[in-house]
């Protein structure tokens, strides 16, 4: 089982002493997002087979990346990097202090350690066609020879996003907009060459009706973990949704949870619930966020493990 920390939330950035401590117990918690019903989620081996990170702010998790790597879990970092304007990233790290963080793993793990994500793209008066061109290949410029692969996606507009995006619209004047398929198509195309011009392959994400040149992404993947762990992984394809070609994984976040302010974001539907939520989270708890409505569930006493002296 691949573990994915996570896509509901950035754990790297807001939560890393609270997955340091699930490692040396051996397990944590998560609820089913529909019923939220209580999961055990074992994080050792052989259950675990390796960790998918997803994060735009990875640098809070170096101080802990010693201690991560004698767990010997493999893993790699799924890495969004979009330099946008704060009207639409209000609590985003610059994205140069990212490509430190880049710089690092690539220097401890290789270049297959790092997939970065050019995503959501958002066209709005601050975020033109010429901005997202200049934007791109200004940090894909920074980028090369340090990841092999970029993945990009169009925002989808769930009922959540578009409300948080017309809120946004009337705060701060930035107007969005959605662009027809084929626009999106066209310009998929031209980032795929610009990519290509500086060695890093570009995929797209769970948009099969965008894809011309690219490859379908593999946010989950079970090569970029194989080669990092130098062994295969027999774990079936299980994307999330039509079009998604990841591999089986159980994701380990909750909704409402990060708050780093993204007004595109599927998985935050209350920015200040979820600032709530991480203020009041418990870094000794088994559950990111206890949810005290919800089922509730008797911890098991965990079997001593070797790496039990482990130090964060």
């Amino acid at each position: 089982m691949i573990i994915s920390a996570s896509y509901k939330t950035d754990i790297p950035a807001f939560y890393g002493e609270w997955f340091m401590n699930r490692l040396k117990a051996g397990f944590c918690m998560m609820r089913n997002p529909m019923n939220r019903k209580p999961i055990h989620v074992s994080l050792e081996r052989p259950e675990a087979d390796g960790v998918v990170f997803w994060t735009k702010n990875f640098r809070p998790f170096l101080k802990y990346l010693d201690g991560f790597e004698k767990f010997r879990l493999p893993f790699y970092v799924s890495y969004t990097i979009n330099g946008y304007p704060k009207s639409l990233e209000s609590h985003v790290v610059d994205w140069r202090k990212s490509v430190e963080a880049v710089d690092e793993l690539y220097s401890r793990h290789g270049i297959r350690s790092v997939a970065w994500r050019y995503d959501t793209i958002v066209l709005s008066s601050e975020t033109s066609e010429t901005f997202h061109v200049e934007n791109f290949c200004r940090i894909a410029d920074e980028l090369s020879g340090r990841v092999d692969e970029v993945v990009i996606s169009f925002m989808q507009l769930y009922q959540k996003t578009t409300r948080n995006l017309g809120e946004m619209e009337r705060m701060t004047g930035n107007q969005w907009f959605d662009p027809n398929v084929a626009w999106k198509k066209e310009f998929a195309a031209r980032l795929w060459e610009l990519a290509g011009d500086r060695n890093i392959r570009l995929s797209i994400c769970t948009q099969p009706e965008l894809i011309t040149c690219q490859s379908p992404a593999r946010c989950i993947d079970t090569a970029r973990l194989a080669d990092l762990s130098g062994s295969k992984l027999d774990i079936k394809q299980l994307g999330n949704r039509p079009g998604c070609e990841c591999a089986a994984s159980r994701d380990i976040g909750d909704y409402d949870t990060c708050p780093h302010g993204c007004v595109y974001c599927y998985a935050v539907r209350n920015q200040p619930k979820a600032i709530e939520r991480f203020r009041l989270h418990s870094p000794s708890s088994p559950f990111l966020f206890e949810d005290p409505g919800a089922p509730q569930f008797e911890i098991p006493i965990k079997t001593p493990s070797l790496f039990d002296d482990c130090e964060a």
